[in-house]
């Protein structure tokens, strides 16, 4: 299944701590995100902030690249992204990096 990095990244004035917009949206989008993750298929490994930086990381795995993009086309994602600059990457386990080192040679 492959495995997506999203950094995302929002200037202090649109943080949700500060922003009652931001948060507003942003506590809708927690309320809808397991059902939106299911519907999709998609799985949240795990989410991390670097709060000084206003910085997210997440890491995703999902069925396809299209299950992916679906799940980010969601109205829900889509008004997150108006607060975020966000990058998307697909990733690969250290495990899948040796695999084809090994199989490199």
């Amino acid at each position: 299944m492959p495995t997506f990095l999203l950094i995302s990244r929002h200037s202090p004035e649109n943080c949700p701590m500060f922003n009652e917009k931001a948060r507003k949206m942003l506590l809708q989008l927690v309320n809808k995100m397991e059902g939106l993750l299911k519907k999709h298929g998609v799985k949240m490994v795990g989410l991390w902030q670097v709060p000084t930086e206003h910085l997210i990381f997440e890491v995703y795995e999902a069925p396809s690249l299209e299950a992916f993009q679906k799940l980010g086309m969601e109205p829900e994602i889509q008004a997150w992204s108006a607060y975020n600059t966000m990058e998307m990457k697909l990733a690969i386990s250290a495990e899948e990096a040796m695999k084809r080192l090994q199989q490199a040679t």
